[in-house]
């Protein structure tokens, strides 16, 4: 693993946190799909670890949390937050499933690197999701 694998994922989760904390969802996912536009006309691949991360962020329902309540685990936004960056992570560097196919078989290597960032970012979230949503029913018992 790089440096860049780690470093701009953790600046996505960072300043994915930042909007959903003082803005909300609906900004970090069109955000999102703003900088996936700019990434496309652009060719700055590098940035499709943030994009990833942003959609992620975005996926997962832990959002609009007080500034004085994000260190309590009970509202799963840190747990969530984090997780969601982890998997992607995880799913980037390996590359499972359909994302591998999409990455390895597009024609145009940037078309497949976004949007293999892009699926690798909503099933983070997704998978973080149902991970917290599952833990949560689990204590309740």
């Amino acid at each position: 693993m790089t440096l860049k694998n780690i470093l701009y994922p953790f600046l996505g989760l960072l300043s994915g946190m930042f909007i959903l904390i003082y803005l909300d969802g609906t900004t970090l996912f069109l955000s999102a799909l703003l900088l996936g536009i700019l990434i496309f006309k652009t060719t700055k691949i590098d940035l499709d670890k943030i994009l990833g991360t942003w959609l992620a962020l975005s996926v997962a329902p832990a959002f609009g949390v007080a500034p004085t309540e994000l260190l309590q685990l009970t509202n799963g936004f840190l747990v969530q937050s984090v997780l969601s960056s982890i998997l992607f992570m995880a799913f980037y560097t390996y590359k499972p499933s359909i994302i591998g196919r999409v990455y390895k078989n597009s024609k145009a290597n940037n078309i497949g690197i976004l949007v293999s960032s892009v699926i690798a970012g909503f099933a983070a979230g997704i998978l973080s999701s149902l991970s917290w949503q599952s833990y949560l029913n689990f204590i309740s018992f």
